[in-house]
């Protein structure tokens, strides 16, 4: 029998189809196994397919031996090849179709960009994020065991019991840490609610204007949103009983409206109160900014004097940054176990690090000593903002400063013709929600929600000045409110 001649040999140990390794990768076993499992599951080494020797393949990629070796017993555990006695390895006979690999369709997704009057955006304080960096590596690198596993599906106690303390203190609520749970902010919070409390389909009045990213979460969780129209008291109690009695929640911004910004009266209060109780309904109450009020101590939340029917929506994400998703639900006792079991059926409980982190900055008086150096530079940035827009808008628009929060509303007179917000809004190449964007049922004038927060006065009295003038420009001979 005539040998097998050397070229021959050498020939079926090289593979054909040249194989690209991701250098990248430390270990070179795993540089070929995943360079053949990509060739074999794309269908570019086929079915059946001898490969070379472990020693050939080496020499032709110009890896260790060992490393071809461990990388054949890899795909031998995924099925991918098969090992013949005295014969070799091949690829397997029987392998999945390949995966075509097919375009994401474009998502409709967008961050606004961070520049005045995008809302959400707050100041950098280096002296908070030092302290919160300090402060999380402490907790890690001094973790005991039992914070290193699962954990309780409402967050840290830690934080817990610090938010029980600051609510009592500043926002007139008094409840057990046990009542309350750690969230990533206020949207998550809410779904928690409705998958807890609401099936769908159920009515809930909604503020209208209201928050859209509420709304949006409302909407998709199945509620059936009733539009509750708003004057200077608040939300209309008597609009919404009159347009849907049978409602069985209702979300509200009542310390600070979103967006008019108008505080709820306490006679709207008692009414919305008089009405969860009448019609055994929840009350959503999302208290997004009332840390930052600039005349007088923070208002007493709805909570404060009703707890019983509501649910109370904090969030971190402006006292801080929104990138730290931090949040926290207050639930009145009778529906802890229900959220709870919600809560744990979604995602468990959250990260403990960062609460814990957090928490320590806020028993060591840290927070409260952000808030007070941010106070004022937010007021000054409201004050920038009204200031440079009654200069330049010479009354085309209307506005008021608000007594707190970190964004202020400025309306187009009701003569204004359909669409002149959005023209003037691109003529003034600024970043901000129109008004009409808020309203469920398209209703008075339309105006711009100008955030103010986390912006240098610089910028922010450049930005008021051309909005300003865009407005003054276009609203042309449309009458003006005297």
């Amino acid at each position: 029998m005539r040998k097998q001649s050397t070229t021959s040999r050498r020939r079926d140990d090289v593979l054909a189809l040249p194989i690209r390794l991701d250098r990248s990768i430390r270990s070179q076993s795993q540089q070929v196994h995943g360079a053949l499992r990509t060739g074999i599951v794309d269908g570019l080494l086929a079915p059946g397919l001898r490969l070379p020797s472990t020693r050939g393949l080496a020499e032709q990629l110009g890896v260790r031996r060992n490393a071809i070796v461990a990388a054949y017993e890899a795909l031998l555990s995924d099925g991918l090849v098969e090992a013949r006695h005295g014969a070799g390895t091949y690829v397997a006979a029987r392998l999945p179709a390949p995966q075509v690999a097919a375009p994401v369709a474009e998502l409709d997704i967008r961050i606004p960009p961070r520049r005045p009057f995008a809302l959400g955006c707050t100041l950098v304080d280096p002296v908070l994020l030092r302290r919160l960096a300090a402060a999380s590596r402490r907790r890690i690198a001094n973790a005991a065991p039992d914070e290193l596993g699962y954990g309780d599906p409402r967050g840290s106690l830690h934080l817990r019991t610090e938010v029980a303390h600051y609510l009592a203190a500043n926002r007139g609520v008094r409840c057990d840490p046990s009542c309350i749970l750690i969230v990533s902010g206020t949207q998550h919070g809410l779904r928690l609610c409705i998958d807890a409390l609401l099936a769908p389909g159920d009515p809930v009045w909604f503020e209208d204007p209201g928050y859209v990213a509420s709304r949006y979460t409302l909407s998709t969780t199945g509620a059936k949103l009733v539009p509750v129209p708003v004057d200077d008291e608040g939300i209309i109690v008597s609009s919404g009983e009159a347009a849907y009695t049978a409602a069985k929640a209702a979300y509200v911004t009542p310390s600070h409206q979103f967006p008019t910004g108008v505080a709820m009266s306490m006679a709207r209060r008692i009414a919305l109160l008089d009405w969860a109780r009448r019609a055994d309904a929840y009350i959503f109450e999302d208290d997004y900014d009332s840390e930052y009020r600039f005349a007088g101590p923070p208002l007493t939340a709805l909570a404060g004097i009703g707890g019983e029917r509501v649910i109370y929506l904090g969030t971190f994400g402006k006292t801080l940054f929104a990138g730290l998703r931090l949040g926290y639900l207050v639930v009145p006792p009778a529906l802890v176990a229900r959220v709870v079991a919600a809560r744990a059926a979604q995602d468990r409980f959250p990260p403990a690090f960062m609460q814990d982190a957090l928490a320590d900055l806020m028993a060591d008086g840290v927070l409260a000593a952000h808030m007070r150096r941010m106070r004022p530079r937010y007021r000054q940035a409201r004050d920038v903002v009204a200031e440079a827009l009654a200069r330049h808008g010479k009354g085309s628009l209307q506005l008021a400063a608000p007594s707190q929060g970190l964004h202020l509303l400025a309306t187009l007179p009701p003569a204004a013709p359909k669409g002149t917000a959005k023209l003037i809004r691109d003529r003034a190449g600024i970043e901000c929600r129109l008004l009409s964007d808020a309203r469920i049922v398209q209703r008075g004038p339309d105006g711009f929600i100008l955030g103010y927060s986390g912006f240098a006065a610089k910028d922010l009295a450049d930005a008021a000045r051309r909005l300003g003038r865009a407005a003054q420009d276009l609203l042309g001979a449309v009458a003006r409110p005297r």
